[in-house]
């Protein structure tokens, strides 16, 4: 096997940060991960590199996972079956699924990141999450180099959480993940203002999943850099949902606040939102800061460290707490 030694990480993440990894592997089969298991258990897994903030060099050995290959497993007349390697690239299997008419996953376009990870965080946008679509999850046991497979039950999705990221975490590599889509009748969801402006604009009035999927990639397009271009991770916070008695007492504060009803007793209120009524949107650090179009990502100019978009985000947490009483989670993995 290929380990090299002192390999920068600034092409392995999306924020685009220099760290060194001391030892270093891509690995493109079950059977060359099985075998590295053998020897080594204390690995660094990165896939695309999409929801990680890198703060220091990694001493353990960084195994790339890079598995390939999109497989139907089976269809009837209304449903299909897709099993998806963990290595490929996210948008790019919701653009063929698109292409193919097979429905579910649509809004969730231009997605950063690779497949195997869709499930640790439960990614969503626009109404829909990847639970609604995920059949089963299949992952390599890190101690017995055994093959586990995760029905959609098992993996206990929550609202940006899963089995991955809480007692199954570093228990695991994901090594595919089974979808089931629809192949007719399938369900739109449009709800979202910005959705239905796109249609409007373009006069779509009986939408299809491409005309979801265009409407998506408009709207991320127009708020959302380019990763190639600036260094980001997409959305940097979790979305706050907090007690409807909270909500109303900030709203006589701040009687324009968005919202979304989560339950009778929740509400779910913008990150993005919050950011910006504390000012930091669009705000400069020299090599990093806030996008100016979405408060709710931060971002990598070029030379930035991880420790400063840490302390950064640290700086927005406490500002928020102060001015909103409201405890702002990090989405992305620190590391």
């Amino acid at each position: 096997m290929n380990i090299q030694e002192n390999i920068s990480l600034k092409n392995y993440n999306t924020f685009g940060i220099h760290v060194n990894a001391k030892r270093f592997i891509s690995i493109d089969s079950l059977y060359s991960l099985q075998q590295l298991l053998k020897s080594e258990k204390d690995i660094f897994l990165i896939s695309g590199g999409s929801n990680m903030l890198l703060t220091k060099d990694i001493e353990k050995l960084v195994v790339h996972l890079n598995l390939k290959g999109i497989s139907i497993d089976r269809e009837n007349e209304n449903d299909i079956y897709i099993t998806v390697n963990a290595g490929e690239n996210w948008h790019e299997f919701v653009l063929w699924c698109v292409s193919e008419n097979y429905g579910g996953i649509e809004n969730l376009s231009l997605i950063p990141g690779n497949v195997g990870t869709c499930p640790i965080q439960n990614i969503g946008a626009y109404g829909v999450e990847v639970k609604d679509t995920i059949n089963r999850v299949e992952a390599i046991d890190i101690e017995t180099r055994k093959l586990v497979s995760f029905s959609n039950d098992d993996c206990k999705f929550g609202y940006r959480n899963s089995i991955f990221k809480n007692i199954a975490k570093d228990k695991y590599i994901i090594t595919s993940v089974c979808f089931q889509l629809t192949k007719k009748d399938h369900k739109l969801t449009t709800s979202y203002g910005a959705i239905e402006a796109e249609f409007s604009s373009k006069n779509i009035k009986n939408p299809t999943i491409k005309n979801v999927s265009d409407a998506v990639i408009a709207i991320r397009n127009s708020k959302l850099p380019d990763p190639k271009k600036i260094g980001n991770s997409g959305s940097f916070f979790k979305n706050p949902v907090i007690s409807k008695s909270k909500f109303e007492e900030i709203q006589k504060d701040f009687p324009n606040i968005p919202s979304y009803k989560v339950s009778d007793t929740e509400i779910k209120v913008p990150a993005g939102w919050l950011i910006e009524q504390c000012g930091f949107k669009g705000k400069s650090y020299g090599n990093y800061g806030v996008h100016e179009k979405q408060a709710l990502v931060l971002v990598n100019y070029g030379n930035a460290t991880g420790i400063e978009i840490y302390e950064l985000a640290q700086n927005i947490q406490k500002t928020i707490k102060n001015t909103f009483s409201i405890d702002l989670e990090i989405e992305v993995n620190i590391i």
